[in-house]
Parts: structure tokens; sequence; C-alpha cells
């Protein structure tokens, strides 16, 4: 259950520490991996058998649909509504068909809101559930996460201020250079903010595609950043491109002291 293809991956992706969050005080961590799936969980408790079994769950469902469907797992483009597959499958296709994606880019911030969430339902109340740089966050605070943009000079110098009235929200990251995620564009980062980790999910992959889409990485920026105002459901995106940056929406940045 891939994907994308493989691109360069230095030490500190392998790491996970290219993403750090900060206001994480009294909050335990927990970790979960299965194949692809790759968690970082932090919570007011522990909750790795919780986390495990939902982690679980839903790659079974997705996993079982996949050898009925091999499509799913292929696609480059959005596929038709299912009514018959599970709400997680559902939900991926959805979020697909509003990126201009295939049902895959959503796999990442899919599971990490679905294990958020089980984990919200089952009374647990600050959740913050990483998968592989995709977010989902749930909490009574705010809180600061740091952006890595691999080889750019703005790498882990920025930091996204959450405020506790914009979650829950999840948080996604798409790069032209860095990660095992395929895509078509040049972007250091694309980080998508959505009520949605699935959404996010999908749109960061169709909007750093966008930012190879012309001759200069500004003019790339503008057109990605055109194609996200026209997501109505995107609260905020960020693209880094070398020493190139562009906002829109629901983004306020922070400046970042020294590497995290």
């Amino acid at each position: 259950m891939k994907k994308g293809v493989k691109k360069r991956t230095p030490e500190s992706y392998r790491r996970r520490s290219y993403r750090s969050l900060a206001s994480e005080e009294q909050l335990v961590s927990t970790f979960f991996r299965l194949k692809e799936t790759d968690l970082h969980i932090l919570a007011a408790e522990d909750v790795t058998v919780e986390a495990g079994e939902l982690a679980t769950r839903y790659r079974l469902q997705i996993e079982n649909y996949l050898s009925g469907h091999p499509e799913f797992g292929t696609s480059l483009t959005p596929l038709e509504d299912d009514e018959l597959a599970p709400p997680v499958v559902g939900r991926m296709l959805e979020a697909a068909k509003e990126a201009g994606v295939g049902p895959m880019a959503a796999v990442a911030g899919g599971i990490a809101e679905c294990v958020g969430r089980g984990l919200l339902e089952a009374g647990h109340k600050e959740i913050i559930v990483e998968n592989g740089g995709d977010i989902f966050l749930s909490r009574s605070i705010g809180l600061t996460v740091s952006v890595f943009a691999g080889q750019s000079p703005l790498s882990n110098r920025l930091g996204l201020k959450i405020a506790a009235e914009q979650m829950p929200l999840g948080i996604c990251t798409s790069s032209g250079t860095v990660g095992h995620s395929l895509s078509f564009g040049l972007a250091d980062s694309v980080t998508v903010l959505a009520d949605s980790a699935f959404v996010a999910d999908a749109a960061a992959t169709r909007l750093g595609n966008e930012v190879g889409s012309a001759g200069e990485p500004g003019q790339g920026i503008e057109r990605a950043l055109e194609v996200a105002t026209s997501m109505t459901t995107l609260r905020g995106v960020l693209i880094v491109c070398g020493e190139t940056l562009g906002a829109v929406g629901e983004i306020e940045l922070t400046p970042l002291s020294g590497e995290r």
C-alpha cells in the first residue's frame, strides 16, 4: 500500500525530525509502525494499544478494498464514488475528487485522522497524530508546527502558529524534492491546512504538482496558490521553493531559532 515513488531521503527525514511540535508539555509519546504507516501520537496518556488497533483496522479496510479494486492503488486521477466502500475508502475517494488526484494521495493523512478521531471518541481529549509528516491535531491550547522544507534555507526556520479555535485540524505536506510520496512538482514543501486531513493530504499533492507546471519557481507558486483559492474547503496553504515562499488563507508564520 505505497503512496508513491521514493525520492532522496536525508537522515533527518528518516529520523522523523523534520516535523517538530511545540507546546508538547505533559503529553505522552506513543509510536506505532505497520508497513508504510509510521505513527507518532502525543496524548495525555499512553495510547499505544488503542492507536495500534485503530491503525491496523483502517489499514486492513484499505488493503482489503485494494485487493478487489487494484485501480484504487494506481490511479493518478479521481475515481468514481463507491457506495459499498468502507468509510475510510469513501473519504479517500471524496478527497481525491476534490483535489483532482488519485485516491492514494489521501492515505497518510486519512489514517492519521481516523486514528486521531478514534482516540477522541474513546475519551482522550488532547491528541496529535503524525503519520510520516501528515498530521491530525486536536488540542485545547495553541501550538506551533515547524516546517521542514528539504534543502531550502527556510527549512526549520519557520513555524506555523495554530490557534486552539482552528482545531481539530489536518496539516499535510507534499514535497517534490524529499520524501517517499509521488510528486511531479518542484516545491521543497507544500503544506495545507484543512478541517479534513484526507483533503489536506490530497490537496498538498495536487498543489505540489502545480508548482512544477511553470518554468520559474515564483510562477509555479503563483499558479498553485490560484488553484488553492478555488478549493473552498482548504483553510490555508504555505509553499516553499528554495528561497521563495507563498501563502494564502489562515497562515500565521513565526520565526524559529536554530534547527529542530
